[in-house]
């Protein structure tokens, strides 16, 4: 099932307690960030006392919803040493903490004996599962989704391993 980030944001939206997300590749090549990543690679950082420059619509949903009092949470397995990407992706994550996620990240050698899906995925109030499907290249090619009672408790019990051994945003060091 193919996904836009309009049906994502009302499903974000729908949500009552917690959205949670876990991530497990160290490139993805996204569509909406190769420009934001290649300026990157030539020196370009954001700037955390010019919000207005970094501030998005993502940020302003997470935003949304987290002020009504939703819980999100996104863990990041990485292997280590990392890749440019994850350097990359963990030099901005400061904007998604300004925006109101809790983030962690745990070096891959220490999720070894834990039992985890195939895929990335968010996890709806413990109870909607939407898998994000990536290419070898890690482009995005469709989402599934499920509601099935299993596979969520297979990814709620996935994603709390990792966030119990997951070192908080603000003392990774990469």
């Amino acid at each position: 099932m193919s996904q836009s980030l309009s049906s994502f944001a009302d499903l974000l939206r729908s949500v009552e307690h917690s959205a949670v997300h876990l991530e497990m590749r160290d490139a993805y090549g996204v569509e909406n960030e190769i420009e934001g990543f290649a300026a990157w690679k030539e020196g370009h950082r954001l700037d955390p006392a010019d919000r207005k420059s970094w501030w998005r619509p993502w940020l302003d949903l997470v935003q949304e919803v987290t002020g009504k009092g939703v819980t999100m949470r996104r863990a990041r397995i990485v292997s280590e040493p990392v890749s440019d990407y994850i350097r990359f992706e963990h030099s901005g994550t400061f904007t998604n903490v300004a925006a109101g996620e809790d983030i962690r990240w745990l070096p891959r050698r220490q999720a070894s004996d834990l039992a985890l899906p195939g895929n990335d995925f968010w996890l709806f109030d413990s109870r909607v599962v939407q898998f994000n499907i990536f290419d070898g290249d890690g482009r995005w090619v469709q989402t599934d989704q499920t509601e099935d009672a299993a596979t969520a408790r297979l990814c709620v019990s996935a994603f709390e391993a990792v966030w119990e051994r997951a070192i908080p945003h603000e003392k990774y060091t990469v």
